[in-house]
């Protein structure tokens, strides 16, 4: 059996989320708002990316449909995903969290449009993700909405990057993982319960995606920990050791580097198993689970 192409699959979705995004983007641009306002939203949300979340979102939709959708509600569900993780870099660029001058490999937006336009360039993604995700008749809105409110808030993204800023946090792996299943983890499993809801999927498929996105979602984690002290600022895009040079604790600084690729690996076996009812043997999600982890190692 031949093995899956994940290289073409992700440059097919990839654009499509791409195309997403930029009539979305289009449609900010033509809705009155203050032209400076939208550049700084635009210059963040346009400026590529793997789109992890996104990809996710409609690979789960796709499959549990056994169609490629082409619904507003599967693309709504996919582009608010992005417009909340595109916030939550610029919100964590700023000089009162992570201090960053580059993301992506160009200026991070306070760095061009200064931090009050940041601030809000990230406010109005947020709030606008909701907006674009309600737009609809689909009954299934609302669950959608909710999905995303929950990764997205205090018991959940915002909640884990208070974990990793407190500064008493203790230098122990049950902490650092309550930390990144929130932080990281929350709008990864948000992505993969939101697109069995916009396929019409049932509890069942709900529930591996759950899993599966747990398991993705700390693999990415513990792979970004690694990257941060073995890679260099021109294959990231931005500045490595960061996470050092600002006292937090990391999976290769508190487990040490082999145990945490073990990890990682051990996350992405759970993932595979969480979806292989879904797809067979060899599908784009047993694919993506690797590649979490194998295009960063």
């Amino acid at each position: 059996m031949a093995q899956f192409d994940l290289d073409a699959f992700l440059r097919t979705q990839q654009a499509r989320v791409e195309s997403l995004l930029l009539e979305r983007a289009d449609r900010l641009s033509a809705s009155g708002a203050p032209p400076r306002l939208v550049e700084s939203m635009r210059y963040s949300l346009l400026a590529g990316g793997k789109r992890l979340r996104p990809v996710l979102c409609l690979t789960f939709a796709d499959t549990v449909a056994q169609a490629s959708l082409v619904s507003a509600l599967a693309a709504d569900a996919a582009c608010s995903l992005e417009f909340v993780h595109t916030y939550s870099l610029v919100h964590d660029d700023l000089p009162a969290m992570d201090d960053d001058d580059f993301r992506r490999g160009r200026p991070t937006n306070h760095k061009v449009y200064g931090e009050a336009m940041a601030i809000l360039a990230g406010d109005s993604l947020l709030t606008d993700a909701f907006g674009l995700l309600a737009d609809g008749p689909e009954p299934v809105r609302g669950a959608l909405c909710r999905e995303l409110a929950v990764a997205s808030g205090a018991a959940g993204m915002v909640g884990g990057q208070v974990l990793d800023t407190a500064e008493d946090r203790p230098a122990n792996l049950d902490y650092l993982v309550r930390m990144h299943r929130l932080k990281t983890g929350a709008l990864i499993r948000a992505a993969c319960r939101m697109g069995v809801l916009a396929g019409g999927g049932d509890a069942e498929a709900l529930v591996r995606a759950q899993m599966y996105g747990d398991a993705v979602g700390l693999a990415f984690q513990i792979a970004d920990d690694v990257l941060d002290v073995t890679s260099t600022q021109e294959q990231l895009g931005k500045p490595v050791g960061a996470d050092a040079d600002a006292g937090r604790f990391t999976f290769p600084a508190v487990v040490g580097l082999e145990e945490s690729r073990r990890l990682a690996d051990a996350q992405v076996r759970l993932a595979v198993e969480a979806v292989r009812p879904l797809e067979g043997e060899d599908g784009p999600l047993a694919a993506l689970a690797r590649y979490v982890v194998e295009r960063k190692f």
